[in-house]
């Protein structure tokens, strides 16, 4: 799979070190440094472009302004990409009426459009857009970036007793890493603690969403949301119901 990735700072570009240690080796991952700084309405895209971009399948946007998703389709449109997936964990990043533009403009060229938010709430089929909701699509090329990237996803091994971690195997990884990260650290930990030593590693990384209350994560943040993916995902195999 071809993937470019667009970067705008030290969020994309953690991101892209650990999709590049961690993926298929067969994949091809370039990267396209955005511009820090756009106008704030953009009348011709191409004027902030390079003339060409590398054959693509799927773009990555990490970009931390949002005029740079105003030129996400002229960049579909030259790479040849089928889909896109811009990273949501900062509100200002992508405003909800943007992305709404946004997706119409996509769909009309046939690329299939997911803005998870915050990042790792992506798996192969949907995508978190607040506490309570998802959103369904389909795509193959997105569908194999979340078979390794997006929301948290381990197989955890307890021991006979039930009481410790014995290992955590990471079947997805949160794209920046942090799944890993605190995977690594669980092993020992005891049942009774892990759920809570997970939330203080989730943090410490540290995790780079944003900090911003929000009302349709009831009153909590993004960064509040990241921990819960990871912790659910956790709890479910310590503690079924």
């Amino acid at each position: 799979m071809k993937i470019l990735a667009l970067v705008t700072d030290e969020f994309g570009h953690r991101n892209v070190r650990n999709i590049r240690a961690n993926a298929p080796k067969n994949w091809v991952i370039n990267t396209w440094q955005t511009p820090k700084a756009l106008p704030p309405m953009i009348d011709y895209p191409e004027d902030h472009l390079p003339d060409t971009f590398p054959a693509t399948d799927l773009i990555l946007s990490f970009a931390e302004i949002k005029g740079v998703a105003e030129l996400l389709p002229e960049i579909a449109r030259i790479s040849g990409a089928k889909a896109v997936i811009i990273a949501v964990n900062n509100e200002t990043w992508l405003p909800l009426g943007l992305g709404r533009q946004l997706r119409g403009w996509l769909e009309d060229m046939d690329v299939v459009y997911a803005a998870p938010r915050p990042l790792c709430s992506l798996t192969g089929h949907d995508y978190g857009v607040t506490r309570w909701d998802r959103v369904k699509f389909e795509s193959p090329e997105i569908a194999e970036f979340a078979r390794y990237f997006g929301k948290p996803d381990l197989n955890i091994e307890l021991d006979p007793e039930g009481k410790k971690i014995v290992s955590a195997e990471v079947i997805r990884n949160a794209v920046c890493g942090n799944t890993r990260h605190v995977a690594e650290q669980i092993i020992g930990l005891s049942t009774d603690e892990v759920l809570d030593k997970a939330n203080l590693l989730h943090k410490h990384f540290p995790c780079l969403t944003t900090m911003t209350k929000l009302d349709d994560f009831d009153h909590e943040t993004l960064m509040h949301e990241s921990g819960h993916q990871l912790t659910d995902n956790i709890a479910k195999q310590i503690k079924p119901d």
